[in-house]
């Protein structure tokens, strides 16, 4: 059962009554609900923050409440109420004509512009994570943007950020991998480009949806209920989404599930409580598509804007939301005000964000019109000009290169590569993943839309976070033009049919260098992909990859295998196969994907790259191991919501197996270069107000050329060094270890998100009064309190891009995983030079969530920082004692 006010529980448990159902007077819990129920309730925070203005917003706020003033009921609803899909773009609120306002155009996805024509088909999140490089992290938000803006979309529906809690999870490739921390660094930079470029950004999908079996939506009910404690709330799952209000985001889609038995959409703990309060978020709220299940207690728990208008999708077109009754609000809102059901400066309130949103990105001035169509490419619909095939790629193919090759985790190395063309004689190709879509690359033989098949190279999963690709370069034909462009007279045979093992023989046998390509694909629950609901049924290749993989390497003794996947693989039935020589993990590279395989496989593409990508999440020996799987089947009785809890708390991903001490086949943070790496001379270091005590571990670590060592080899490399961390910019140098920073406690209560928490931190001892920032939560929290120096040597032949990781452990007393990633530094070093890196500390990154104060709390005692390539092979260890 959910519920967001007193008032429409007692109503829902009236109802209950009525129908004979014995339920709880307190909770409105039905008494024959499962067990478990009663602990997971989220608790009512009404009511709904007003926008305060605060920070940069104070002009764009009292502008828009200026024009709010002198709106009608009716106008007011049609900015807050989607006129539906039928429309040029997924998302279209009404229009104001009679101040010249022609509504706000909504358009997916996290990775281009969806169903647009001449716009470029960027790497998925998933890969953009994997460079760790934030330059190229915030050069593609800036070009998304662009493209984006180009096409004339105000509010681009993307980044996303759900956390990949299970290996399975249909639309992990769509985010940043399964670090809070470093998802919010991505997604910030990701917002700071796209932003920059004058579109509305949107941070989705707020919050716990993750996975697509009984997520609600297209796919109906029941949908599930994800029961997250307070701590691991805040400490994993709100990190990234706070990271992306402090850097101003515009927009927050809120999700389908329930949290904590409540819907997303109609959550006053999560919207009110956690965004509009303790984080002081000043944009505006819009709900995913078809995501409300009524209308009244969205506009309570402080939802802003409707989408895409309609109850449920197969509903009709609505031209004026302000009259539609096909909505939960529209002409039912102005009901709802009128009736006193919702206050109308809710309603104000709704508009005055959407507005000072708008103009806070500049979109009133000369901003361009929508010139394309979600529907159709055709020039003309109905005989209506819709699409003006306008060409927003510019120059991004470039971009999309470099980070679909900077994305590329090399895994297996014993020396096969890189590639030199002069030294080939014959090269073997093997699976359909090299080859092109038969269909076309927007196209399935099926007639399936939204990338939803599995044929041909895979550079994007499926769903509505896809785009169109203005083309593809397949692996095959990229390598085959480099290979020819070098020597024409080296033999190129491809067999790109999975199961033609007997073609396969005469090809594998006689060539010197095979190169076997497999993928496995995932997307969104709308679709049911050979079997596929959205989630992957296993963590294995498709099309029988595995046996690929083995036919292949019994015939010849130099296999690279070649993976676009769109996460984690078990590996382990031939992994360890001594022909197997090679493993490069691509993941979704786009439009470029043959190329940027090229720039790493070959030291002498004109783009050579030496390998530098990293993993973001954790390669499994076996699928068991890692802490959670995908609800698969429901586990209540009929009638109730499938429950999810989050039994593994903070410990996601790496975070387990750590603390569990169980041997992945890859860490989280591994990938191996071309060349080799040394660390040492730790150094750690605290503003004056901190004690200080030096307690560092310098060990040089040199990691070596072998498969057992997961060390490195050599090529070319670009990237000028820059240091991916925690700290804001600007911030001071200083920070008083006793600060305690309050989460601005609601009037009504900001009790926890559950009474039951898997670990809680103690209860800090500082009752040092707070310092609220009005944007992103408590000042104090972003100032910078530590810096940690050392020095990485290239102790190999080959100029390489090196990504250092530091890790912090906190004290026992505290609950917390063993080690957990808190900065990264990517930096590029000749042959034999060295550098040296420096990586700040933020008062948030050394502190942890009490749930009994509600606040969050600096860490005292001994401190452990922990610095290296991976978030297992760390040479370098150091105490920093508070």
């Amino acid at each position: 059962m959910v519920r967001s006010s007193s008032f429409l529980k007692h109503v829902a448990l009236a109802i209950l009554l009525a129908a004979g159902v014995q339920a709880d007077l307190t909770t409105g819990i039905p008494d024959s609900a499962p067990p478990g129920y009663e602990e997971w309730i989220s608790p009512i925070i009404v009511p709904a923050a007003n926008v305060t203005g605060q920070g940069d917003w104070g002009p764009y706020v009292q502008r828009a409440r200026a024009l709010v003033a002198t709106l009608t009921i009716e106008e007011k609803v049609n900015v807050t109420t989607g006129a539906d899909v039928g429309e040029r773009c997924v998302g279209n609120t009404g229009t104001v004509e009679r101040i010249g306002w022609k509504g706000l155009c909504l358009e997916d996805s996290p990775l281009g512009v969806r169903f647009a024509d001449f716009a470029s088909a960027f790497p998925a999140g998933i890969n953009v994570a994997m460079t760790w490089d934030v330059d190229l992290i915030k050069a593609r938000g800036l070009a998304m943007g662009q493209e984006h803006k180009g096409k004339g979309v105000n509010v681009a529906l993307g980044p996303m950020t759900n956390m990949g809690r299970q290996a399975a999870a249909g639309r992990q490739w769509e985010g940043f991998g399964s670090d809070p921390f470093l998802s919010g660094v991505a997604v910030t930079n990701t917002i700071d480009g796209m932003q920059s470029a004058g579109v509305i950004a949107t941070v989705k999908h707020f919050i716990g949806n993750e996975q697509e079996h009984f997520r609600g939506g297209s796919e109906g009910f029941p949908i599930y209920s994800s029961n997250i404690d307070d701590k691991t709330m805040h400490e994993v799952y709100l990190w990234p989404f706070s990271e992306a209000i402090k850097a101003d985001v515009g927009a927050v889609m809120c999700s389908y599930n329930l949290i904590n038995q409540t819907q997303a959409c109609q959550n006053s703990k999560v919207i009110n409580g956690f965004l509009k309060q303790e984080l002081g978020f000043q944009g505006f709220i819009m709900s995913d598509w078809a995501a409300m299940i009524n209308g009244v207690q969205p506009a309570l728990a402080g939802l802003d804007m409707n989408m895409p208008g309609f109850v449920q999708y197969g509903d009709s077109n609505q031209a004026n939301p302000a009259v539609a009754t096909n909505s939960w609000w529209g002409a039912e809102l102005i009901t709802m005000i009128q009736n006193g059901s919702v206050p109308e400066s809710r309603l104000d309130d709704m508009v005055t964000r959407i507005f000072a949103t708008y103009y806070k990105l500049g979109q009133e001035n000369n901003y361009p019109p929508v010139s394309f169509s979600q529907l159709t490419e055709n020039t003309y619909l109905n005989g209506q000009l819709v699409n003006e095939h306008v060409n927003v790629q510019d120059d991004h193919y470039k971009t999309i290169r470099q980070i679909g090759a900077q994305s590329a985790v090399l895994l297996k190395n014993t020396g096969s590569l890189p590639l030199s063309v002069k030294k080939l004689k014959r090269v073997g190709v093997f699976g359909s993943d090299a080859a092109p879509r038969p269909a076309g690359p927007n196209s399935c033989q099926d007639g399936t839309s939204d990338k939803g098949c599995d044929e041909g190279t895979l550079a994007m999963g499926w769903g509505s976070g896809t785009a169109n690709f203005p083309y593809l370069i397949d692996p095959f034909a990229a390598i085959s033009q480099h290979i020819y462009s070098i020597d024409p007279t080296v033999v190129i045979e491809g067999v790109l049919l999975d199961y033609a093992f007997a073609a396969n023989a005469p090809v594998a046998s006689n060539a010197d260098t095979c190169l076997v390509f497999v993928n496995a694909d995932s997307g969104e629950g709308y679709l049911n992909i050979s079997g596929n609901a959205g989630d992957r049924n296993n963590i294995t290749l498709w099309h029988g990859g595995e046996a690929l993989i083995e036919n292949v390497a019994s015939q010849c003794e130099n296999t690279i295998v070649v993976q676009h996947a769109v996460g984690a693989i078990i590996v382990e039935s031939w992994i360890d196969h001594p022909n197997v020589t090679a493993y490069i993990q691509a993941g979704l590279p786009g439009q470029e994907s043959g190329n940027s395989l090229v720039d790493v496989l070959f030291s002498d593409s004109p783009q050579a790259y030496n390998p530098s990508g990293r993993l973001v999440y954790t390669v499994a020996k076996q699928a068991s191991d890692y802490p959670a799987q995908i609800l698969y089947t429901t586990n209540v009785p009929a009638g109730y919501n499938p429950q999810i809890t989050y039994e593994e708390g903070v410990n996601i991903d790496y975070r387990w197996f750590d603390a569990h001490n169980i041997e992945p086949r890859f860490e989280f943070g591994f990938g191996l270069s071309y060349t080799t790496f040394s660390y040492s001379n730790l150094h750690i270091s605290s503003g004056s107000h901190w004690r200080r005590e030096a307690d560092h571990h310098t060990t040089t670590a040199h990691t070596t050329s072998s498969a057992t060592s997961k060390a490195a080899s050599s090529t070319v490399a670009s990237s000028s060094a820059k240091a991916s961390s925690s700290v804001a910019t600007n911030a001071t140098t200083s920070a008083a270890s006793s600060i305690s920073a309050s989460a601005s406690a609601s009037a009504s209560g900001s009790a926890s998100v559950n009474a039951s928490t898997t670990a809680t931190a103690p209860t800090s001892a500082n009752t040092t009064t707070p310092v609220i920032n009005p944007i992103g939560g408590p000042s104090a929290l972003y100032e910078q309190a530590a810096s940690v120096s050392f020095t990485i040597k290239n102790t190999g032949h080959l100029s390489g891009n090196e990504i250092a990781q530091l890790y912090v452990s906190f004290p026992s007393q505290y609950a917390e995983p063993p080690r957990v990633l808190r900065g990264f530094s990517k930096v590029e070093i000749s042959a034999g030079r060295s550098t040296s890196v420096t990586i700040p500390l933020r008062v948030k990154d050394l502190s942890v969530w009490d749930v009994v104060t509600q606040q969050w709390v600096l860490a005292q005692g001994a401190i452990g920082i922990s610095v290296g390539s991976s978030s297992r092979n760390l040479p370098l260890s150091g105490t920093l004692h508070l």
